[in-house]
């Protein structure tokens, strides 16, 4: 499938080559010019983050977390269904455990189809009943306003620790619930310095906080040193997977996270990734969004998240394996369900004339649909027609479903401009989940088209591909690219340097991959003797458009392939132009 045209855009403070290296030349554009600042930034380190205490209300609920287990109180950890929620859901279970073995405390996520996302009534009464007194969310909550009234009058206390935009009157101001405490770092008055945590970040940090409480120092007991450097590789997995910046603090608690994976304690991580096959190979951003991260998904979209709860938590020797067996046929499941919602969903968005330039986001429903799937279905839209998508299951007159979007267009605004014609939402700028009545169903469609026609130009219909870097092809060499790979970890806000090389010549053209869907070039220079291999994703159908001998200008990434212990520089292609081309591209 060929993607969209893209606009080619030099950053700014964009370097031509010159005496400087490839390294040096991008730290300018990410704005790192003395050396010392970017040695600063390649060696990550926790001294570098934020003082836990910094979070509103995490003293709070610290102190009632160690007054809870120290009187034996029965305990739930209420989580969301996706890796965020999973893996925040498990490192408060670990430390927890860690002090103290015996405790009554319990894991609860809530089944996506059956019950829906964050908090609800009938669990809430369901844990009460079953003699819960103290509840913890991660990674909900934060719009749980009826939830937390009926919690008081059951005599339960709850903590809410979630990142979400917290929900607004008609006037704006923000409604939070009337909850024991908030662990936030975006609620009103906050002055937490990293205000886009994931909530297994939240919940690291309250985790942190517990350990200094518990032990009423700053200095922990070993066993909970170790207990929260494992939790590292839990947040590294729920700040990738929920697509955070990989900016600041985010970037230096996913990178120490990744480091330590290899290194795990966690039976059921260890499993998941001999599972994944990725016993031998590096576990990076790339390994943990499309590896590791849709394997946990496919619990709670086609099953039950509590099965990856559970591996991540109590499962140990042949029943981590098992788990990680199933999650990984989920997975498969998952896909397949995806690739027929993909192809139905493009059918009924170009009939509906959603893909105009006039029609800048796309709304649809179909009860058939898998709700487990909504999700990313939603993000293949957007990768494919570069305009927000929101798509909803109906089952018995309701409408429930995803929302995704696309840089500089917050559909958290968009849902709460048309909140009238909905029954509930929540989420964030770059995704969200709503329901409404069918009946509102053609409405809610024209209230967010003329949302996003009024926010949304024709212009940025069509995505920029930022170039951080001209480069001659005689810095694609081993040396220069293994610099770069310090800057990881890699991903929303610290992309993988992007390098504009020009003035190529194709000398060799291979399909590769199932059905030929992909292509191997070797590239060429008139500057250079050297030639590189480059890998274009997806494009095998181009191999008719190009000739050897053809001069082009690429837009790629640089990689290191290790075979046979022989370690090469090559080019992952993002975008190319042929001669005839050129002249579009600035």
């Amino acid at each position: 499938m060929q993607g969209l045209t893209r606009r080619w855009k030099l950053a700014d403070g964009h370097r031509h080559p010159s005496g400087d290296s490839l390294l040096t030349r991008i730290m300018a554009v990410r704005g790192l010019l003395d050396p010392g600042e970017i040695e600063s930034f390649l060696q990550l380190n926790m001294a570098s983050t934020h003082d836990p205490g910094r979070l509103p209300g995490v003293d709070t609920a610290a102190d009632r977390l160690v007054e809870g287990i120290r009187a034996g109180e029965s305990i739930a950890i209420y989580g969301d269904y996706d890796v965020d929620g999973i893996t925040a859901t498990s490192i408060l279970w670990h430390v927890v455990r860690t002090v103290a073995p015996d405790a009554d405390i319990r894991s609860y996520v809530p089944h996506r189809l059956d019950e829906g996302y964050g908090l609800n009534p009938e669990s809430m009464r369901a844990l009460a009943a079953d003699g819960v007194t103290l509840v913890i969310s991660v990674d909900c909550g934060i719009t749980a306003i009826e939830e937390a009234d009926l919690a008081r009058e059951l005599g339960v206390d709850l903590i809410i620790t979630d990142h979400h935009t917290p929900a607004t009157d008609d006037d704006g101001e923000v409604l939070l619930p009337a909850a024991h405490s908030i662990v936030h770092p975006g609620v009103p008055g906050s002055d937490y310095p990293n205000r886009e945590l994931c909530g297994a970040g939240v919940a690291f940090k309250l985790a942190c906080r517990f350990a200094r409480n518990w032990c009423g120092s700053e200095r922990v007991s070993s066993a909970l040193q170790h207990a929260l450097t494992d939790a590292l590789s839990l947040v590294s997995l729920g700040t990738i997977a929920d697509v955070m910046p990989l900016t600041g603090e985010n970037r230096t608690l996913a990178g120490l996270g990744l480091r330590r994976i290899r290194s795990t304690n966690l039976p059921g991580l260890q499993a998941l990734i001999e599972s994944s096959g990725l016993a031998k190979e590096d576990v990076n951003t790339d390994a943990v969004g499309f590896r590791l991260a849709p394997r946990i998904n496919a619990a709670g979209r086609m099953g039950h998240a509590s099965d990856a709860v559970r591996l991540l938590t109590e499962a140990t020797g042949d029943e981590a394996n098992d788990i990680a067996g199933q999650l990984c046929s989920l997975n498969d499941e998952r896909q397949r369900t995806e690739r027929d919602m993909v192809e139905q969903a493009v059918e009924m968005a170009e009939a509906a004339g959603m893909t105009r330039p006039d029609r800048r986001i796309i709304v649809l429903s179909h009860p058939d649909w898998h709700a487990g799937v909504l999700g990313i279905v939603c993000s293949r839209l957007v990768d494919r027609f570069g305009r927000p998508a929101v798509l909803m299951q109906e089952i018995d007159g309701i409408c429930r479903g995803s929302a995704r979007s696309i840089d500089g267009y917050s559909i958290h605004e968009a849902l709460t401009s048309c909140r009238d014609h909905l029954v509930g939402f929540g989420g964030h700028a770059a995704a969200a989940g709503l329901s409404l009545d069918a009946s509102e169903m053609n409405d809610f469609v024209d209230a967010m088209t003329r949302h996003a026609n009024a926010a949304i130009t024709r212009e940025d219909l069509v995505p920029w591909l930022v170039v951080d870097a001209d480069a001659t092809l005689s810095e694609i060499e081993s040396g220069q690219v293994k610099d770069l790979e310090r800057m990881a970890p890699f991903g929303r806000g610290n992309a993988k340097p992007r390098l504009r090389l020009t003035d190529l010549r194709i000398t060799e053209i291979k399909p590769m991959g199932r059905s030929n869907a992909h292509l191997s070039l070797r590239l060429s220079s008139e500057h250079d003797s050297r030639t590189v291999r480059a890998v274009w994703w997806k494009q095998g159908d181009r191999a008719e458009t190009l000739a050897n001998g053809m001069r082009v200008d690429v837009v790629a990434r640089a990689s290191l392939n290790s075979w046979r212990d022989r370690v090469t520089a090559e080019l992952e292609i993002l975008d190319l132009a042929t001669e005839v081309e050129q002249k579009d591209r600035p």
